[in-house]
């Protein structure tokens, strides 16, 4: 199992000598740390143990300008070794990183008192019990203290065995999701281009995979892979690494930047979340408080707003949130931050991120905080029913469901597949996913317009799917629509024809004068069945209104009483018969057939004549051939012959 050991401490309290002690290698690495005998970056080596364990290490810079460059190192901790000298005891940055270590969540520590050759038996003791009062109500309450001398290497065996025993303690599952590792360091190796560094959070990496690097979406290839300084295939989460990529012409990639599997592709400009207040917080946190955001490697300045009525959340207390943050940034469920004041002066608090892309709250938004109570404790297929409940689309693929999850799409399917609560709809082998609740309102609304358009449209068969799609409620796509007709029809809720919806028990119920006005109509068109009068003609010779004229055509284009032609002319079908039956009699496979020919036979007029001939060429009766037809069955006649 791999494990990650980090350093915690004040400034001058023997960090980098401790590592120093137990790996034989020096963590400062810069000009400047050598020259001021100061850590101002991170550090970074290996620990190998006597029982076979290996660790990579980070070591962190104690003095209080350098916390940004201490809160990018401190993620992704299993064990802390945490420094407080002898002759100093507890300082100012004892404080405020063990305040960060706790709300990083981190469980596991070995508080280290340094430079006991210095000071009597009597003062370490007074420190360890400076010590046992500063952790007590933190989540290392019950960590193992223990004295130890860089100068005369006392104690170094113990703290090697106790850190042994510690790793072999730590039970973790591999984390779920896809290979997510913030970068903490970039640099060009002369010969081989970009190599990135940085603690791999969950997943794994294989050489030659496509990952991307988040925000900013470039995508890069993994030329080879370092773990410990030693070349490998394949690296797993909870590994120091060092990735060689290739792919970009002009890389831009800076720390605080994440590089990630190439299916995570969605950033954070806010996120809801659980936040804690340090008690060594003065003042507590205001609601709209600039602030600065540290989460993974990356800084960010934002803002504070303070979810549900108060204003204030005070010194150790707890509160929901938002945070607007002012650069993107990469935030999954489950992710730890850190606040700082926006002069970072001084720790303010921490806590978890629930929703990295919620919408912009209002304060008493109803329902607001159960929703936040069931993002920070609710199972995963209640908190992707929030999810997508929130979401405008009616239905949404299972690519940003998965990653709001933080689970991989097999995992994420696996969860949600037989939640009574969510619904699954497959679109050409692709699953969409969306919530009984909104299935449940959209059929209602549905049903509901069909009901009021068949009040006000008694005469007309149904109402056009697409026309009916965009005037409901909730964004539906096309082919998440048909699906969900599909789903209707096959309940027998609504019935289809065609492109027509209506409701299963519609008919088209006619009044005595409604079918006084089919028949006269049909006696207007046969009249002259060839030239017979346009809807203006029929309106003005019926009386009847042009909106009911339109509605009674298309009973009659239904029942195949007549046919429409033209965009406001019709004929009886039994017209249009008999001209298709005389064409096939009177003219074989190989004659041509021009207008002229056809307005003669038929004893009609160009105005008709020409409308007709469309007519049969779009039915596949005809084909033009320049300005002549013919039969459609002379056309591939005459082909096979050439």
């Amino acid at each position: 199992m791999p494990f990650i050991v980090g350093t915690a401490g004040h400034i001058d309290h023997g960090k980098t000598s401790l590592i120093k002690a137990l790996t034989g290698q020096d963590t400062d690495r810069l000009k400047e740390e050598k020259e001021r005998g100061i850590s101002i970056d991170l550090g970074f080596a290996h620990l190998d143990l006597d029982d076979g364990t290996s660790a990579g290490v980070i070591d962190v810079p104690g003095h209080e300008r350098f916390i940004r460059n201490m809160l990018a190192g401190a993620h992704g901790i299993d064990l802390v070794l945490f420094t407080v000298a002898a002759d100093d005891g507890v300082m100012p940055q004892t404080v405020e990183h063990l305040d960060i270590l706790h709300l990083l969540g981190v469980s596991h520590a070995i508080f280290v008192i340094t430079k006991i050759d210095l000071v009597s038996a009597a003062r370490v003791a007074e420190v360890e019990e400076e010590i046992r009062i500063l952790v007590a109500g933190t989540s290392l309450e019950h960590s193992a203290v223990m004295p130890f001398s860089f100068t005369s290497g006392e104690g170094l065996e113990q703290l090697r065995s106790r850190i042994a025993q510690v790793l072999q303690s730590i039970k973790k599952a591999p984390p779920r999701g896809y290979f997510r590792l913030p970068v903490d360091r970039v640099f060009v190796l002369q010969g081989h281009g970009v190599v990135v560094t940085g603690t791999a959070l969950q997943g794994e990496v294989k050489t030659g995979d496509r990952i991307r690097c988040l925000p900013g979406d470039q995508l890069f290839r993994v030329r080879s892979l370092q773990v410990h300084g030693q070349p490998v295939s394949s690296a797993t989460w909870g590994q120091r690494l060092a990735l060689n990529l290739t792919g970009q012409e002009k890389p831009s990639i800076e720390r605080g930047d994440v590089l990630c599997h190439e299916q995570l592709t969605l950033t954070s400009d806010r996120f809801d979340a659980s936040l804690d207040v340090r008690l060594s917080a003065d003042g507590g946190v205001k609601n709209h408080q600039r602030v600065r955001i540290h989460l993974g490697t990356a800084e960010r300045l934002g803002k504070v707003i303070v979810l549900g009525s108060q204003d204030l959340v005070a010194p150790g207390r707890t509160a929901f949130c938002q945070i607007v943050i002012s650069e993107p940034l990469v935030a999954l469920r489950g992710d730890h931050f850190i606040i700082r004041d926006e002069t970072a002066q001084r720790t303010l608090g921490g806590g978890i991120v629930l929703h990295p892309w919620p919408p912009a709250h209002k304060r008493r938004e109803p329902g607001l905080e159960v929703k936040l109570k069931t993002l920070q404790a609710g199972p995963p297929a209640a908190v992707a029913e929030l999810f997508l409940d929130e979401r405008d689309e009616f239905a949404v693929p299972i690519a940003p469901l998965h990653q709001f999850l933080n689970l991989r799409s097999e995992q994420a399917l696996a969860e949600l597949r037989d939640v009574p609560a969510i619904k699954v709809v497959t679109l050409e082998g692709e699953d969409v996913f969306t919530t009984e609740r909104k299935w449940n309102g959209l059929k209602q609304a549905l049903l509901a317009a069909l009901r009021a358009f068949h009040s006000t449209h008694p005469l007309v068969a149904g109402r056009d799917m697409e026309e009916l799609r965009d005037k409901l409620p909730a964004r539906v796509a096309p082919k998440v629509f048909r699906a969900f007709v599909e789903r209707l029809e096959t309940e027998n809720a609504i019935a289809r024809e065609g492109s027509l919806l209506r409701l299963p028990e519609h008919t088209i119920t006619l009044r005595s004068d409604e079918q006084h006005g089919i028949d006269r109509i049909k006696a207007l068109l046969g009249a002259s069945p060839l030239m017979p009068p346009d809807l203006q003609q029929i309106e003005r010779t019926t009386g009847i209104d042009r909106a009911k004229l339109i509605q009674v055509m298309r009973i009659l284009e239904r029942d195949r009483s007549v046919v429409r032609v033209g965009v406001d002319l019709f004929f009886l079908s039994g017209s249009l018969e008999g001209v298709t039956r005389t064409l096939r009699e009177e003219f074989s496979e190989r004659d041509e057939i021009t207008p002229a020919m056809f307005r003669d036979r038929f004893n009609t007029t160009r105005k008709y004549a020409i409308p007709l001939l469309e007519y049969l060429d779009r039915e596949g009766i005809t084909v033009r051939v320049g300005d002549t037809r013919r039969l459609r069955a002379a056309q591939s006649t005459a082909r096979q012959s050439s």
